[in-house]
């Protein structure tokens, strides 16, 4: 008989819940539970959220939207929310029964990927059937089976570009809200809007801190009443607290003394060590064990390191579960574990056993600027609520320590209370392009949480209309429209789209696949000469974008052989994600039938190739200043110079660079040559020299280029009209019917009208292709501290995008345009720029 025989959607008690639960058939497989689901049901009867089954039923079945709590140790993430058998919504909403799903949403991959795993056990069924997952580039769901999906909260907005009602969901959880990912915030202004049209859709917001009350708050969509709060209490013992005694100079070297004392003089218990990224944990990994193996075998037991950040493969991963090593004898000391986490372990993922918890105080942040138009990924100082999720790390089974890496005095007076909204300092370019797909009209009125800075938003909207993604009233154009479809950057959709016009596709697909992805190249501390030797023998002199296609080509030729990328230094585990990406991406491509050609004609190959990439990210363009080898940026007007990985084997005059990145100084990276007329021919709007383009030796140098174009279009009596004066679009394409936008091929431009041609050009066959992962650029002034005194943090605040007004030397004015009709400079008031938004119909 079905153990779910008789049960009513939303009316489900406590006590058949825990019948389901403890009965010896699935009611999901109708099969037997395994001795493992068995094991896994001990433990889940002992969660504090397990005994307020009956109150969270009740108050789930009586409200359409909760703010719930958990605090560290409440199992609030694994048992309160979307799992079938073990958690609790999945029995009430009986969702499979109605042929839709429970979404469980999360800011981070690996802990998608991580949690549905754990899930998957804990009912007792196979991970991508009745539990699956959906990130970016991976779908581990079966249609028509799948009813618990966990995914990144980026791919329900995705979904929401397609599906506006969602109406394949019952109910939707977002996790994690208290870190305010930018596609979090989105999907809370979103999914309230969509609450008050689907009464049958439920909501809950999942917190751990007392931010809830804000989020109770915004989710008063009855009257003035807010949502009801659900709180779990935690299960944690205490935590002794540690601070060093003065400001440490360097953390990462700070950090492994820390884990080498603990594993010397601590008694046994495993360690959670936070560093900010692969490199740092990689690097901390290797000499951790390098110093470890060199103590002697019977004071203490053996170390086993476990490194942890979003671009392992899901199996790597996992590993942070394994039990710690066994001592090396019968008699010895025991084995300890020690996992070295980026902040995903802060809160998404939780590691049984960890009793020393070693916090340097730092993590990566995306901050953007928009009064420079630069967005950077910046090594900054935690919150203070961030540095208590890490301290209750430990303690979940036993009393714990955390060794906190800095200064009392800068926990107290340089920490913020909490983490800063990521829509609050990120380029809103993307986030706008899906809102507009989605069909937001009104991008000032619209319900933030918390609303971005006016500015942000019209650098974003600048940005898509010299793209020409917007139209003159704000509204997507056809092409604007394929490239929200795109799950990349719009630089890259917008180079991917466009390069049929330069028999280049092939090539750009692969380049678009490999900045999609973690850095290729490995320089191993060690090894650093070898490593560089053998780069140069993959490097191509004209620029690094025609490197990584070189790279990847150069993988495929070889049979993805991971022999052959550790004897070249490369990332085996980033090729494999880039081939998959690239695929993707031409199931993309296809689906608007743009033709993927390469060019044949090797005259013009990487020529082709570079005007292409010009097309996406004429915007990040430098001007080389001087003969020191120190460039400009295009309009911004900041001094930058080539980044120490740069490829080039010259300094050329114009560059286009994919990155900005700031470290002991302002670097451009992944840097290729290009030619100043092509910015003139397939960016005119943007290059403009008649309009407010700053004055200097770059509009000076590009007028020289303009006069030498029109004397040659007089001598040769051309009379055709220069793409500066045409615009980034032909009007055959401005015009293209608003519905299915129609075939994309190379007969089709989208760059310089219907007369625009490419001598020489000629249609090939697909050959492999890739590229790696897209850091937007950015350039971030450090926010100064008001006092003298100046510690741990002192000096790695970054500055927010909210705050960047007034603070340039001089005026950094911005073209006028169509959609953006205000000059935006260190004098623009909030209210002209609120103004000239409010005079667009978006």
């Amino acid at each position: 008989m079905d153990p779910l025989h008789g049960w009513i959607q939303r009316h489900v008690t406590a006590d058949n819940v825990k019948k389901a639960l403890e009965g010896k058939i699935n009611p999901f497989t109708k099969r037997p539970h395994s001795s493992q689901y068995q094991r896994i049901l001990q433990g889940r009867r002992k969660l504090p959220v397990y005994t307020q089954m009956k109150e969270f039923l009740e108050t789930f079945q009586k409200n359409q939207i909760i703010v719930l709590v958990g605090e560290t140790g409440s199992g609030k993430t694994t048992q309160c929310i979307a799992p079938r058998i073990p958690q609790f919504v999945a029995y009430s909403d009986l969702a499979h029964s109605k042929g839709k799903m429970i979404a469980c949403t999360q800011p981070r991959r690996v802990a998608v990927t991580s949690i549905a795993k754990r899930v998957a056990d804990e009912i007792d069924v196979p991970l991508g059937k009745q539990v699956g997952y959906s990130i970016r580039f991976e779908d581990m769901t079966e249609s028509g089976t799948t009813f618990l999906k966990y995914m990144t909260d980026g791919m329900l907005l995705r979904e929401a570009m397609t599906d506006h009602d969602l109406s394949c969901y019952s109910t939707i959880i977002l996790d994690e809200a208290h870190e305010r990912a930018l596609a979090t915030d989105i999907l809370m202004s979103l999914l309230k809007a969509l609450a008050k049209k689907r009464c049958d859709l439920k909501l809950i917001i999942m917190s751990a801190t007392l931010d809830a009350v804000k989020f109770q708050k915004f989710f008063s969509i009855r009257g003035n009443e807010p949502a009801p709060l659900f709180k779990v209490p935690g299960r944690t013992f205490h935590v002794d607290v540690f601070y060093t005694r003065e400001p440490e100079p360097d953390y990462v070297e700070a950090a492994i003394r820390t884990v080498l004392m603990i594993h010397r003089a601590e008694e046994p218990g495993d360690i959670l060590l936070f560093l900010t990224g692969e490199e740092e944990i990689e690097d901390a990994c290797r000499k951790i064990k390098i110093e470890a193996d060199d103590l002697q075998s019977d004071s203490v037991g053996p170390l086993l390191c476990i490194p942890l950040y979003s671009s392992l493969p899901m199996a790597h991963q996992q590993r942070i579960f394994d039990p710690a090593p066994p001592p090396r004898t019968p008699d010895g000391p025991p084995g300890r574990k020690l996992v070295i986490s980026t902040n995903i372990a802060e809160s998404s993922l939780t590691i049984d056993g960890v009793m020393y918890v070693v916090d340097p105080g730092f993590s990566k942040q995306r901050v953007y600027n928009p009064r420079i138009r630069v967005e950077s990924i910046l090594v900054s100082p935690i919150s203070k609520a961030s540095a208590q999720q890490r301290a209750g790390r430990a303690g979940r089974t036993k009393p714990g320590k955390c060794f906190r890496l800095y200064t009392e005095k800068d926990f107290m007076k340089e920490l913020e209370e909490q983490n800063y909204p990521e829509i609050l300092r990120s380029n809103l370019a993307n986030t706008i392009l899906e809102l507009l797909k989605i069909g937001v009209t009104d991008l000032v009125k619209f319900d933030y949480v918390d609303k971005p800075a006016p500015e942000t938003l019209m650098r974003a909207l600048e940005l898509l209309n010299f793209l020409a993604a917007l139209d003159d009233d704000g509204k997507l154009t056809p092409l604007g429209e394929m490239m929200a479809d795109f799950p990349v950057d719009p630089q890259l959709a917008k180079m991917l789209i466009v390069s049929p016009e330069f028999k280049c596709s092939n090539e750009i697909l692969t380049i678009v696949a490999m900045l999609s992805v973690p850095n290729v190249f490995m320089r191993p501390p060690h090894l650093r000469k070898e490593a560089d030797a053998a780069k140069a023998l993959l490097t191509v002199p004209g620029g690094d974008h025609l490197t990584l296609l070189n790279v990847y080509n150069e993988y495929m030729t070889h049979g993805s052989n991971s022999r052959w990328t550790r004897d070249n230094f490369l990332n085996f585990r980033a090729l494999q994600q880039a081939d998959n990406v690239r695929n993707q991406l031409q199931r993309n491509m296809e689906k608007f039938d743009i033709d993927i050609i390469s060019n044949t004609d090797m005259r013009v190959y990487y020529h082709n190739i570079r005007m292409s990439l010009v097309c996406g990210f004429f915007m990040q363009v430098a001007h080389r200043e001087g003969e020191r080898g120190m460039y400009l940026t295009v309009k911004d007007n900041q001094v930058v110079g080539l980044h120490p990985s740069c490829g080039l084997d010259t300094s050329p005059e114009w560059v286009l660079f994919n990155e900005f990145v700031l470290t002991s100084k302002p670097y451009i990276r992944t840097v290729t040559e290009v030619r100043p007329e092509w910015l003139l021919e397939y960016a005119g709007q943007y290059y403009d020299l008649r309009g407010s383009f700053p004055d200097g030796e770059t509009k000076r140098a590009l007028k020289s280029v303009l006069l030498k174009r029109k004397g040659n279009a007089s001598d040769t009596g051309n009379g055709r009209k220069s793409q500066s004066q045409r615009g980034l679009m032909s009007t055959s394409v401005a015009q293209t019917a608003q519905g299915q936008p129609q075939r994309m091929s190379s007969e089709y431009s989208l760059i310089a009208g219907s007369n625009q041609s490419h001598k020489g050009a000629a249609s090939g066959t697909s050959h492999p292709t890739s590229q790696q992962p897209h850091n937007a650029s950015g350039s971030v002034k450090k926010k100064k501290k008001s006092g003298p005194y100046r510690g741990t943090f002192g000096s790695r605040q970054p500055r927010m995008g909210s705050t960047a007004r007034g603070e340039d030397d001089g005026k950094n004015t911005v073209r006028s345009n169509p959609v953006v009709s205000t000059e935006i400079s260190s004098t623009t008031t909030v209210d002209e720029v609120e103004s000239a938004l409010m005079k667009l119909k978006v």
